[in-house]
């Protein structure tokens, strides 16, 4: 859980909002975002205690998040120490400029730049 808490962190910029342990019903949750909670999307970490290793889930895709500017945001995960599995570009077929990030447990996140037409 800890390595997981840093990546979102220290790599991608997000606080840490609140964490709990349940330890009679055996995990522990971080919940994790860029503003509070009554103001953002919030992502939750889970651990279950007790397990030290997860398959990769075969039903879950990714998860995306608008950046102002993807090539700056590639450049500043890459110098936290982030890993880019696709650098900032434009979609193939279109203009959106998107790249990917693995976070320590191997999960892809996309980063979307924001059109100037969005508020």
């Amino acid at each position: 859980m800890a390595d997981s808490i840093a990546f979102y962190t220290d790599v991608m910029g997000m606080k840490l909002l609140r964490k709990f342990i349940q330890e009679d019903a055996g995990y522990e949750l971080a919940f994790v975002g860029y503003d509070e909670e009554e103001n953002g999307v919030v992502i939750e970490l889970t651990h279950n205690l007790g397990v030290s290793e997860y398959d990769l889930g075969d039903g879950y895709g990714h998860i995306a998040i608008a950046v102002d500017d993807c090539y700056e945001a590639c450049e500043r995960i890459r110098e936290k120490g982030g890993e880019i599995v696709r650098d900032a570009g434009p979609l193939k077929g279109g203009e959106e400029i998107i790249a990917f990030v693995k976070d320590v447990d191997g999960y892809k996140i996309e980063l979307i730049e924001r059109p100037k037409h969005w508020f």
